[in-house]
């Protein structure tokens, strides 16, 4: 078998960062009865040693992923109110009226687009999965089916199509060729034209050990030292950078085109000098990871054996592509975990993959009536305690397994 190599800068892969065995695509929801041809790919995530892009093998193709897809962004309230957020700031700092034009990359279900759109910005969104962008059509937000890159960038600029405001939000980790989906976006902006990218931060990860963020469809897991070279080769350049709390914490790169003059913020100097602090640029940084992913698993498999000891009964919250990574990273099989309940009614009356854990209709909370309840999107943990709140009527309990195991009281 040939040597991998980096999926940017084409050096050889010799340091394994993490590696997950055979997993089933994490958004690849199972008919009942139709458990034994669920296929499984080799999850395998290494490190490059020379422009330190974290990056997962990439046996599953694209358009097996994304073709027809099951995550609807709406289904989150919180997601959504993040995006009303920032289309409120951009629009503010950006002065973008009737004759502005916002481009969201991965638009989804027309959860950010819809806040440009109701004042009056016009929108386009560009979304590979065709069941997805018919959701956002139907909202009345114009959207392309298509993955994104230089081509896509190319036939719309030859429409006349540029914009003022570019977004991508959670998708510059999902791209097997990062340089050329980057470098459509110096293609498409307008030359005083700003692109924003907001994607889970490689130090949280490392840090937290957000292990669970490693699936199939993520195939590079990003800092802004790798962000900033991929960039540079793409025709763009980053001019500032904010923290945000999102996805367990990420951060929202702005880049403009590579001769825009417009200068690097403090905030990005100052998080260059963080990573750099950390280690993000030293290969020794990366080793270990493994070991404090083995002590999570260990922890949750202790709890799982404790609560059967005791005669109770564990469900989960959030069939989400994290929990699956979980779950199937620690052999829960359907029984140690009675159900999943989620809104989304595309994931309901399914199997969660791998685990093959039925997913209920968040209404059937009070019928199976849990001792526990183990939200696996952690990152939404404030959100579904809200909501799931009845649980709490007969004594039942919420779980989080990351970092740390807890229960809360």
């Amino acid at each position: 078998m040939p040597e991998p190599t980096c999926r940017f800068c084409s050096t050889p892969l010799r340091h394994v960062f993490l590696d997950l065995g055979q997993q089933p695509a994490a958004n690849s929801y199972v008919v009942p009865g139709a458990e034994a041809a669920e296929p499984r790919f080799p999850l395998t995530v290494r490190v490059c040693s020379a422009c330190f892009l974290v990056q997962a093998d990439a046996p599953v193709a694209p358009d097996a992923i994304f073709s027809d897809y099951a995550y609807f962004s709406s289904f989150s309230d919180s997601w959504v109110e993040h995006a009303r957020r920032y289309a409120d700031k951009m629009i503010g700092e950006l002065a973008l009226g009737p004759e502005a034009l916002v481009v969201e990359i991965a638009s989804n279900d027309g959860y950010l687009l819809q806040h440009f759109r109701a004042q009056n910005v016009p929108v386009l969104g560009i979304e590979p999965a065709a069941n997805v962008a018919a959701v956002a059509e139907a909202r009345g937000i114009a959207t392309r089916v298509a993955f994104f890159g230089r081509a896509t960038a190319t036939a719309l600029a030859a429409e006349g199509i540029q914009a003022d405001l570019m977004a991508a939000n959670n998708v510059l980790a999902h791209v097997p060729d990062i340089g050329d989906f980057c470098a459509g976006f110096a293609i498409l902006l307008k030359d005083h034209g700003v692109a924003t990218f907001e994607f889970p931060h490689l130090l949280n990860l490392i840090a937290k050990v957000q292990f669970d963020t490693i699936y199939h469809e993520h195939f590079s897991y990003l800092s802004l030292l790798a962000v900033e070279r991929v960039f540079a080769a793409s025709g763009l350049r980053c001019v500032h950078v904010e923290e945000l709390a999102t996805h367990g914490g990420s951060l929202r790169v702005h880049a403009v085109k590579a001769a825009n003059p417009q200068a690097p913020s403090p905030a990005l100097l100052a998080m260059r000098q963080r990573e750099h602090a950390a280690g993000l640029d030293a290969i020794a940084t990366y080793d270990g990871f493994p070991a404090r992913v083995e002590a999570v698993k260990a922890a949750f498999a202790a709890f799982l054996a404790k609560s059967a000891a005791e005669g109770k009964k564990v469900a989960a919250y959030g069939a989400a592509a994290k929990g699956n990574t979980f779950l199937n990273a620690c052999g829960i099989k359907a029984g140690a975990i009675t159900c999943v309940f989620d809104r989304s009614d595309a994931k309901q009356g399914r199997l969660l993959p791998g685990s093959h854990i039925p997913v209920l209709a968040p209404a059937m909370l009070a019928t199976v009536r849990p001792d526990y309840l183990v939200i696996l999107p952690w990152n939404l943990a404030d959100e579904i305690m809200q909501q799931m709140a009845g649980l709490r009527a007969w004594g039942g309990k919420f779980v989080t397994a990351i970092p740390a195991l807890k229960i809360h009281d």
